[in-house]
This record gives structure tokens, sequence and C-alpha cells, in this order.
């Protein structure tokens, strides 16, 4: 129902602050205002997007909570969109959007709606405490910290021998 709603209002409040702005400005101040702001914006997303893929990977590598940087991505790409809208309440509300303050105050109140049932990093399930049931309660664990045991042989080239024929696209 919400969304009906805003595909009503929206457009029709773009036409009204069109009308207003383009009577009290004229047209071409209008149109010149709605395409700055979407190169401006263009320009803001560009580089804010930049820092948040950067604030992503390090997130990624730390192997922390990447949910507020991925939030704040989503919310990046939004406002984008919002301000490549031609418009004056879509570029207001995508510049606003752009303010780092702004969406991570989105981000908390969306975050305090949701309610996690289970959360696991780095594969670790099951047991007490996120932990495996099979894995000691010692120092922790860590993914490059794995010990494959192998046995191996040497063969050297004059022992190989060919156990099929060549197939002609290559050459032995």
């Amino acid at each position: 129902m919400w969304l009906l709603v805003a595909f009503i209002a929206v457009p029709l409040i773009e036409i009204a602050l069109f009308i207003q702005v383009g009577g009290f400005i004229g047209l071409w101040p209008t149109l010149l205002i709605v395409v700055l702001t979407a190169i401006t914006g263009t320009i803001l997303v560009r580089s804010q997007g930049a820092r948040t893929m950067a604030n992503i990977r390090a997130s990624f590598s730390d192997m922390t909570d990447p949910s507020e940087p991925l939030a704040h991505g989503a919310m990046i790409l939004f406002s984008g969109a919002m301000l490549l809208t031609p418009g004056f309440f879509t570029d207001a509300f995508g510049l606003v959007l752009l303010i780092p303050g702004v969406r991570s105050w989105v981000f908390k109140q969306a975050k305090s709606r949701v309610n996690i049932q289970s959360f696991a990093m780095g594969g670790q399930t099951g047991g007490p405490g996120g932990q495996r049931p099979h894995q000691d309660t010692g120092a922790a664990r860590r993914p490059d910290d794995t010990v494959i045991d192998g046995e191996f042989e040497d063969v050297s080239a004059q022992d190989k021998q060919a156990t099929h024929q060549p197939s002609g696209w290559t050459r032995h």
C-alpha cells in the first residue's frame, strides 16, 4: 500500500515543484538546476561509493561485521538513483542520503527493527558460543591455521609413461 502511495505522490510532488520553481525563476534556469544536481550527485556518489567500497573490503579482511558498510553502499546507490531522477524532491532526498550521519541514523533505525535469530562468522556454527561441537575451547583457531596431513611419492619425468594415445591436438 505504501509503495502505491509513493508511486502516486512522488510524481505529483515533482510536477508541482517544477511548476512552482519554473514559474518563479523560468524554464532554462530550472532545467539547468536539474542537470547540475544530476552531475553533482554523480560526482558525490562516485567518491562516497569508492570510500564505502574500501570500508567493505576492510571489514571483510578484518573479519568484522560488514552490515553497516553494505547498508551505506545500498543507501548511496539509492541516493544516486534519486539524484539522476529529474526533480527537486528526489534530488533533495538523494542529497540528504549522501550525508554520512543521516545514513548512520537510518541504519541504526533499521537495525533496531530487525531481530537476528542466529549469526555466525568464519564458518563457526553449532555448540555454545558459536563453536563447533568438535572444536576445543582453547586458543581461537583461524582459517589459515589448518594443517593438512598427506603422503606423497616423487615421480620423476623418466618414470612417467603415457596412459593414452596422443590426440593430435597436442604434442607429447
